[in-house]
């Protein structure tokens, strides 16, 4: 059916109705005292998502931008930078700060593995002169959630700042800027904020700010101290998207409305459901369901079947649209997210098709196994 579809991929995500309308007013000028007005509230609330009092700016960027934003404020050529990988968002952040000249060591634990904290303590110990230490709370690619609040507590003992990709899971999974010891938080619109693409949120702390005072590496648009000086009158530093941040605080009124803790156990409970049901169709998850993600979850495809074949089926006959395998998991397995404006019907909806393009590509299913495997998730029975 044109224009019918369901959008079960780690972004962009469903945009809600009222986040909509608020996009569709005027567009206001931004050098008024009405923009200045909710640029604070905007921050003001984010401050209270991201559970920190640091500095937040709002950029016109990707999340992307976001993390180029932290390493090109805090990363001088030369820098040592540690790395913690865990997917295909663990190598990005490490290519960007390669980029900019660092020293580079990485620590790769494997896609599908989260970071274990014994190696990152001694990491820190054999490179004590380590100025940035980068780590992904949310590795879309693999479906792995990070310990921050452990990797937090082992960096703040140590000048390093520690910068935190959080663009898929912020606002998905809880996330303590303050009391994590995070020191750069990266965040985008277009995931668990429920927006559009468009718009890039960085925080910084205390700790942060010296470094950023003395960082030599050449910047212009991605400037941290020409946002801080802009946001001193509650402006931007320079054109901002507009009808984004409409969106924005209207999506953020919803999550806060929710309340941040129902917000979390929501997608817990989407989680849980689909992890379930994947299971009970037999399919295996590339996540342990110790760090398993509560935004998305990643899926082996059956053997002899490519995972895109299965995503065809499942978008061309069932208007549902899973994301595929990125990197070395390309055509090998396939994720469903479930982050942002989704509920418990989504999650039904997308295992039904689920089921419906496995037997279509010659995988033996039983029809309805997956759904009432979620069914009983939802109703408290499992």
């Amino acid at each position: 059916m044109q224009d019918k579809q369901y959008l079960m991929i780690p972004g962009p995500t469903p945009v809600p109705p009222t986040v909509m309308a608020a996009m569709s007013r005027p567009v206001g000028g931004h050098r008024t005292d009405e923009f200045a007005q909710l640029n604070k509230r905007v921050v003001e609330k984010l401050q209270r998502v991201f559970q920190t009092r640091n500095d937040i700016f709002v950029v016109t960027n990707s999340g992307t931008g976001a993390l180029e934003t932290a390493i090109a404020n805090t990363v001088s050529p030369g820098d040592k930078v540690l790395s913690l990988i865990t997917g295909n968002f663990g190598e990005r952040f490490a290519k960007i700060a390669r980029a900019y000249g660092a020293e580079l060591i990485e620590v790769d634990f494997g896609w599908g593995n989260d970071v274990d904290l014994g190696v990152v303590e001694e990491k820190l110990k054999e490179h004590p002169d380590l100025k940035v230490v980068l780590a992904t709370q949310n590795e879309t690619s693999t479906g792995v959630t990070n310990d921050i609040a452990g990797i937090g507590a082992l960096v703040a003992r140590t000048p390093a700042l520690l910068l935190v990709d959080g663009v898929s899971g912020v606002g998905a999974i809880e996330i303590k800027v303050d009391e994590w010891n995070v020191d750069i938080l990266c965040v985008a619109s277009q995931k668990a904020l429920m927006l559009p693409p468009g718009l890039a949120m960085v925080t910084a702390s205390d700790k942060a700010w010296e470094i950023i005072g003395r960082n030599k590496s050449p910047r212009f648009y991605l400037s941290m101290p020409a946002h801080k000086k802009a946001y001193e009158k509650l402006n931007t530093a320079y054109t901002p998207g507009v009808s984004l941040f409409y969106g924005l605080e209207a999506a953020l009124d919803m999550m806060l409305a929710e309340g941040m803790a129902n917000v979390f156990a929501r997608h817990a409970l989407l989680a849980r459901a689909t992890r379930a049901a994947a299971k009970k169709l037999g399919l295996k998850l590339l996540a342990e369901d110790r760090c398993a993600s509560n935004a998305l979850t990643a899926v082996w495809s059956p053997e002899g079947i490519g995972a895109d074949e299965i995503r065809k089926v499942v978008k061309n006959h069932y208007g549902v649209s899973f994301a595929g395998g990125q990197g070395i998991l390309k055509g090998r397995a396939f994720r469903i997210a479930h982050m942002g404006f989704c509920d418990k019907t989504d999650i039904l909806i997308a295992v039904g098709a689920l089921e419906m393009a496995l037997s279509q590509v010659g995988y033996p299913v039983q029809l309805g196994t997956g759904v009432r495997a979620a069914q009983e998730v939802f109703l408290g029975r499992a």
